[in-house]
């Protein structure tokens, strides 16, 4: 008799947290959109892509693509029920330098990159990759 209250307990204890999150947030619900844009110097011949960008997730591969300047490599994504969802990128820039960079980190993102219309914006530059959650204030997340 004395069993169940103490089960329950514990059962309540480990599903608070997780049932405090999807309650509490409705993150699972948010689509997030990641954008990155090649700000990169256009000293190229024309035809010729600056830099080359491929982002994916434990199972979902976005693709790679070529990027000229200016260009918007983009995607969405939702926060899975853990808020584990995680997305890495590779950035290789014609110039010989190469990053790889979380794009979207579920935990770190899921409430900064509300604030400008639930985007996480990213700008690959000459010192480095950029993060902004308002499209007017930019920080270095990642210099080369």
């Amino acid at each position: 008799m004395m069993a169940f209250p103490i089960l329950a307990a514990a059962f309540s204890l480990l599903l608070y947290p997780l049932a405090t999150a999807v309650i509490n947030e409705d993150m699972m619900f948010i689509n997030y959109h990641i954008h990155i844009v090649n700000d990169l110097p256009n000293d190229l011949p024309p035809g010729i892509p600056s830099l080359n960008i491929h982002c994916k997730s434990a199972d979902r591969d976005i693709g790679e693509k070529a990027m000229f300047s200016r260009d918007d490599y983009e995607f969405d994504t939702k926060v899975n029920l853990f808020a584990t969802t995680l997305f890495f990128c590779n950035a290789k820039w014609l110039e010989g330098k190469q990053q790889c960079f979380n794009a979207f980190k579920a935990r770190r993102d899921e409430h900064r990159c509300r604030k400008y219309h639930n985007s996480c914006l990213w700008s690959v530059r000459e010192d480095g990759i950029y993060f902004s959650d308002d499209n007017v204030n930019w920080v270095n997340a990642y210099p080369w």
